[in-house]
């Protein structure tokens, strides 16, 4: 299983940023899928997750800001990310089972 993940870039505060992971497999429908995210000297943390039956948890911070979907059809799942703060700033991960994207880098700046 290969994860792909896309979308991020250098937005303004409040602004938003849609990022997008696709796996080459079946693995977000029929296990649960992940983002973290790790900024700089940081440890890599929990943003938020989707089960099978589509579910959503959030971490808090992210909470009312952040909305994770899955299409099954496309074996793609989606951060949508809105009301960005510069807290916000980091390398974000898609994750299912042992499988990790390769990363994309979200910047939140004036």
């Amino acid at each position: 299983v290969q994860l792909q993940a896309s979308g991020g870039g250098l937005v303004q505060p409040g602004g938003s940023l849609r990022l997008s992971c696709v796996a080459s497999g079946s693995c977000f429908i029929t296990n649960v899928v992940a983002w973290y995210r790790q900024a700089p000297g940081k440890q890599r943390e929990w943003v938020a997750r989707l089960t099978t039956g589509g579910s959503a948890t959030y971490r808090d911070s992210v909470k009312g800001r952040f909305t994770l979907s899955r299409d099954n059809a496309e074996n793609t799942v989606y951060l949508q990310m809105n009301s960005l703060k510069s807290e916000d700033t980091a390398v974000y991960y898609c994750n299912c089972l042992i499988y990790w994207g390769q990363g994309t880098q979200v910047t939140v700046s004036s």
